[in-house]
């Protein structure tokens, strides 16, 4: 290929956006993160391998050992550990985490990356709408389940992978998973602004039980338009982001927000924000709606059968 031009390489910088310059090391500390088998999450692991322990959750099995073993020979850590988690079923959910409780005696990141987009309309194996059920009623209970190992190691923190495209959504109480209209764009755009929503809940709670504010913190984040698999059920969106990729993160530059929010030092007492290119970034009205946060939580407790005070 052909050296790029000045202009060129100034608009890779630009498009790579911010990354994360924290050389932390988590010696000692446990990290999960989910969907970690591909894309950002891969890159996520690939990074928090290098400073500490990361059990890598997947529902593909045989893509997370690949996953995990490449890692492990490339960083020189075998404290890489692939457990099954698929978040499309709730009893998955509760197996993945009565297995964890059960094996490791402290958790100090929870990184809630996987994700579906565009999907056809389906349901989960407990019906819910597909977008909605694995990227934000699947990290909702997987974070309840986890919650009291987190507290018990503290500091600890949890990182929602969102998406700029919570601008476009709203939460449909009356028609939650799209059984009157199912648009899979926009359903997409509703799931991220739930995630959004359930930080900022999960932040309030975190901080009025917690006596030190630096105990918890939970925060969202913007990867940022990334190359990445999440198109496969499009097939325009796989042609243009092919055309397009010149203006696309990689999946690592889209792994630096994530790993930011997991490991910086300036971020120890930060919480209940939104962050995209490794800054604080804006969040839309919708997703600073706390009466809209507060019932989400009930629903999502409802249609998970849960009490979470």
């Amino acid at each position: 290929p052909r050296p790029l031009t000045a202009a060129a390489l100034s608009c890779r910088r630009y498009v790579a956006g911010g990354q994360c310059k924290s050389t932390a090391k988590l010696e000692g500390k446990v990290a999960i993160i989910t969907g970690a088998n591909t894309g950002i999450g891969k890159e996520t692991a690939r990074d928090l391998a290098r400073r500490g322990k990361v059990i890598v959750a997947c529902r593909d099995i045989a893509k997370a050992e690949a996953a995990a073993s490449e890692i492990r020979a490339e960083t020189g850590n075998q404290q890489v550990i692939v457990k099954k988690l698929d978040l499309a079923d709730t009893k998955s959910i509760r197996e993945f985490a009565e297995k964890f409780l059960a094996e490791e005696k402290e958790l100090h990141i929870l990184i809630n990356n996987a994700g579906v987009m565009l999907c056809p309309y389906s349901k989960t194996a407990d019906g819910f709408e597909m977008h909605l059920g694995v990227n934000h009623l699947g990290h909702f209970l997987l974070t309840f389940l986890l919650l009291e190992r987190l507290k018990q190691s503290a500091p600890a923190r949890i990182v929602n992978v969102s998406s700029l495209a919570h601008y476009g959504g709203r939460i449909r109480f009356h028609d939650l998973h799209s059984e009157k209209s199912y648009n899979r764009g926009l359903a997409y755009c509703h799931s991220k602004l739930a995630n959004v929503l359930f930080t900022r809940e999960l932040a309030r709670r975190l901080q009025g039980k917690s006596q030190r504010r630096t105990e918890f913190t939970a925060n969202a984040l913007h990867p940022g338009s990334v190359r990445s698999e999440l198109m496969r059920h499009s097939f325009v969106m796989m042609w243009l982001w092919k055309i397009f990729s010149f203006f696309l993160k990689t999946p690592w530059e889209g792994a630096q927000t994530s790993v930011y929010c997991a490991v910086a030092e300036e971020l120890d007492s930060v919480t209940g924000q939104y962050f995209s290119d490794c800054q604080p970034a804006s969040v839309s009205p919708r997703g600073r709606d706390d009466e809209t946060a507060k019932k989400l939580w009930n629903v999502s407790c409802e249609l998970l059968g849960i009490q979470w005070d």
